[in-house]
């Protein structure tokens, strides 16, 4: 049973992107790279090759990654997302009931999290405990140091 991975469009956009840059630049710099380590002399000698060789098998690990990724990604349909409640690519505004303090979080798939970013991935304990809620409800979020309770002000696209 193949498992698919969801993503949104420019998600998708950018994992494909990587891909090609790296099967097209990465693969060509590190050709002149083995190249440039072959020509400094005795093969069974040359850690500069050896170096080389390894980075080439890293980077062909990870392109068979992307191409994985990709060959098994799907795009979110957002038409068939309820925009009142909280789900997958919502922008959530919560409240912690404990100290008052207000964030505000995009719900995106697992590849595209980025606290920094505040974007958090939709498999997140905060993001599972405010799933299917509307503004208004109360959501209580199990997280590793305990419960945490929350009340969601605003749920938005």
């Amino acid at each position: 049973m193949a498992k698919y991975s969801y993503y949104t469009e420019e998600g998708l956009e950018k994992l494909q992107n990587e891909l090609k840059e790296l099967t097209t630049k990465g693969r060509s710099e590190m050709a002149k790279t083995i190249a440039e380590a072959r020509d400094k002399g005795d093969l069974s000698e040359n850690a500069e090759y050896d170096a080389a060789k390894d980075a080439q098998g890293l980077l062909e690990l990870k392109i068979s990654e992307l191409k994985n990724k990709v060959a098994s990604a799907r795009i979110i349909d957002e038409s068939n997302i309820d925009p009142d409640r909280v789900s997958i690519l919502s922008t959530v505004k919560i409240k912690n009931k404990k100290n008052g303090m207000e964030v505000t979080y995009s719900l995106v798939p697992e590849e595209e999290a980025s606290i920094s970013e505040g974007r958090i991935s939709i498999e997140s304990p905060i993001a599972q405990g405010l799933l299917g809620k509307r503004a208004g409800q109360l959501a209580l979020v199990k997280v590793p140091a305990g419960e945490l309770e929350f009340e969601v002000i605003e749920v938005s696209r």
